[in-house]
């Protein structure tokens, strides 16, 4: 048997199964025996007779949804409608199975305008295309398949692999330039596995021909079985009956001819239970020792297309094992590389399952010499959560939810989780967590930054709420933090978290909070510093149980309209309407709506994927109150036309109960956090530290500011002083310094009378 060799590819051992319509149940069983045996792949084709077979895609998601494991692809698959839907059903299949699906296409008898290959090539490109989630709708103007501005998406769960099945010069020359691997099916040509080597020989040729490497190449071949038990392989080592594949067989067409995943095509359920139990195993041990003696190094996990887009700086093959990678050349690295607001390009996004991952995650990544992100959610307006060629480490999978005690309204939390599912999670037991205001937000980020939310007023910042916190240390120790463990380290968490380590899960102790009022009011406003001033009073006199927030856009002809965002914690609609009665009567009402409705209703479940663009403008500051001064000179900010997004959230109320030492967040006097966001940074910064002379602080998770001044404007000198101790302390080679950096070259002893900001 000849052929190019072992390319040192996973072996996949697996079965190919028909759909049929006289006996459906079939499928399911032979499923059931497939995945059981632990085969790793079960191809799907339509019964025999083609119109008496059921519809092979039909059939794999009914197969997905009674198996848990084994990867599963439709056999023989033609591409008889658009290809652009294809996609979207292998998208969504893979998502559904968590990963599972593969997609193997045949030729057409007919391919039309170019010929069967050419269509079938277009076809490819365009479920490629389809998969690559981007603002810009897809355009394919092949003669074939064209599409004309189909929207993009979903991205599947994984890099899905295209394989051209088909026995012709024109499929291997299609399978060597376009797709991922070469499907062979011996049922078809009726060839002896001695010929497999040639035929391996040819696509290695195909591949030479279009400057590709033939070892990037997977190859799948189909066994013919039969359909009978007397036709199965046989066991370990033995011949099988008709003319069956022996082990001896099938190791010769892994580590001879290169073939890397075999299938046994059976309709009978005994002898794919001989072939998953008997010659499987047999077959896994005889190519690991022959791997072993001849020293065959294992194949890239990546393709030579995804290995081309790799950036420098980075081994990426030498990732600790088990870690979930995602690299610029996979398909969903533009659902991974940006933020909500800015765009990034990691060189590679980790995507550690528990905090043993992500203690090696972090431990491999310091050896490397590129920058460093950590993300919960990625929702942060400062965008630091990624960069440009470094590496992004994304808790997104450490999102679990559990309530240790419910007498004590103890839950635990991931940093990866997001606060729409926190919020659907404590609903059922009548809680809620104040958090911000957009479900979308990741827990980690807020609840190591302050978390002002629709419910702080009444009941603090999120950080007020921690309990505990499991912290990956700059060396890779993990430790936990409370009142009394680590007590310096808690203090620092809450407030400047993201300078001391990567909490991997918070213990919160969450309030008892049902229905609420949630109003949207909008006002025509002509004297903005009037409304200004006037809704600060009436936020500073309201009950704690009201949390409202402004919003004013850029005036449009000289109109500037506010949006008042409130939350009522109460579902008596009497309560409701007196609390916001004082701020309907602010200025003319140009649109209104009041809901009584669980907090679920207000922080809401919301998609992850975030496709930023740019690098955001955006400042923040804290102020004790909305004086006139004040609100005249953000009228004038309002009107300049710099600014296209202006929020007042309200604090005051429990926030300012915390004592200005307890945590590492001291701005406790505030009762206001303001919010700027413009386009142009230079005119924005000489607008708003023009008014530097108002602020009381910073809350540093909505700047942007690069400029290193805005570390004490966030930490007053007291509090930068601890913080500076605690990071010689846990992080003394600034690890983490990404966001308002608390780092070693920070003086000691900051200026008590500097400017708060300065122009």
């Amino acid at each position: 048997m000849s052929g190019r060799g072992d390319a040192g590819h996973p072996l996949r051992l697996g079965a190919a199964v028909r759909a049929d319509a006289h006996d459906p149940g079939a499928l399911t069983r032979l499923a059931a025996v497939a995945e059981a045996g632990g085969l790793d792949v079960l191809a799907v084709g339509c019964g025999a007779g083609g119109g008496e077979g059921l519809d092979a895609w039909t059939a794999l998601g009914w197969v997905a949804g009674v198996t848990q494991r084994i990867t599963l692809v439709a056999d023989g698959l033609v591409v008889a409608g658009p290809p652009a839907v294809l996609a979207r059903a292998v998208a969504s299949l893979d998502l559904l199975t968590g990963g599972r699906a593969e997609l193997a296409l045949t030729p057409a008898a007919d391919g039309g305008a170019g010929g069967a290959a050419d269509a079938l090539a277009e076809a490819v490109a365009v479920v490629r295309g389809m998969w690559s989630p981007g603002r810009s709708p897809l355009v394919a103007p092949g003669p074939a398949h064209p599409v004309a501005g189909a929207a993009r998406g979903p991205a599947p769960a994984h890099d899905v692999p295209v394989w051209v099945a088909g026995s012709d010069d024109d499929a291997v020359d299609l399978a060597a330039r376009t797709a991922d691997g070469w499907w062979l099916d011996l049922r078809t040509t009726g060839e002896a596995l001695a010929d497999v080597g040639r035929r391996q020989e040819r696509l290695d040729a195909a591949a030479a021909r279009h400057g590709r490497a033939p070892g990037d190449l997977r190859r799948v071949l189909t066994l013919a079985g039969a359909a009978g038990a007397a036709g199965a392989a046989g066991a370990a080592g033995a011949a099988g009956a008709a003319g069956a594949p022996t082990v001896e067989d099938v190791v010769r067409l892994v580590v001879d001819a290169g073939v890397d995943t075999v299938l046994l095509a059976t309709d009978d359920a005994a002898a794919l239970h001989r072939w998953a139990t008997e010659t499987a195993p047999a077959v896994r041990s005889a190519v690991a020792a022959t791997r072993s003696a001849r020293g065959t190094p294992p194949a890239p996990t990546r393709s030579a297309r995804v290995r081309s887009a790799r950036r420098t700086g980075i081994a990426y093959d030498a990732v600790p094992a088990g870690i979930e990678t995602v690299e610029p050349g996979d398909t969903r690295y533009p659902a991974m590389r940006s933020n909500y607001l800015r765009s990034g390009r990691p060189g590679l996004v980790l995507l550690p399952r528990d905090t043993a991952q992500v203690a090696a995650a972090l431990t491999w990544a310091r050896t490397q010499p590129v920058p460093l992100a950590v993300r919960s959610g990625g929702h942060g307006i400062s965008g630091r959560s990624t960069n440009d060629g470094g590496i992004v480490l994304d808790l997104r999978r450490l999102d679990g939810i559990e309530v240790l005690d419910a007498a004590t309204r103890r839950v635990r939390i991931g940093a990866g989780a997001r606060w729409g599912g926190v919020a659907e999670a404590l609903q059922p037991h009548g809680w809620a967590l104040t958090s911000g205001d957009y479900g979308g937000v990741g827990v980690g980020g807020l609840a190591t930054a302050g978390g002002l939310g629709f419910l702080a007023r009444e009941h603090g910042l999120t950080i007020d709420h921690v309990r505990a916190a499991e912290v990956v240390l700059a060396d890779g120790s993990v430790v936990r933090a409370d009142a009394e463990r680590h007590p310096d380290l808690f203090w620092g968490l809450r407030g400047a978290g993201g300078n001391l380590g990567i909490v991997t899960s918070f213990e919160f102790e969450v309030d008892e909070v049902g229905d609420v009022g949630f109003a949207q009011l909008s006002f025509a406003v002509d004297d903005v510093a009037g409304y200004l001033h006037d809704f600060g009073a009436l936020v500073e006199a309201a009950p704690r149980d009201v949390t409202p927030f402004l919003i004013v856009g850029a005036p449009r002809d000289g109109q500037v309209v506010a949006h008042v965002l409130a939350v009522v914690d109460s579902d008596v609609p009497e309560t409701i309407v007196e609390r916001l009665q004082p701020f309907a009567m602010l200025a003319p009402l140009v649109q209104q709506a009041v809901h009584v409705l669980p907090y679920t209703g207000v922080v809401r479940r919301t998609a992850d994927v975030h496709a930023g663009h740019g690098e955001p403008v955006s400042r923040s500051s804290l102020v004790d109150h909305l004086t006139p001064a004040l609100a005249e000179d953000l009228e004038r900010l309002v009107r300049s036309g710099a600014v296209h997004f202006f929020q007042i959230r309200s604090a005051g109320g429990a926030v300012n109960d915390v004592p200005v030492d307890a945590t590492a967040y001291a701005h406790r006097s505030a009762s206001f956090s303001l919010v700027a966001m413009g386009a142009e940074r230079d005119r924005v910064d000489r607008l708003w530290d023009a008014l530097a002379h108002h602020w009381s602080g910073l809350y540093g998770s909505f700047d942007t500011d690069p400029r290193p001044e805005r570390v004490e404007d966030a930490f007053p000198p007291a509090t930068l002083a601890r913080l500076l101790a605690l990071k010689e302390r846990y992080d003394p080679d600034d690890v983490f310094r990404q966001n308002l950096p608390v780092t070693s070259t920070l003086r000691r002893e900051p200026r008590a009378d500097r400017p708060l900001l300065t122009p």
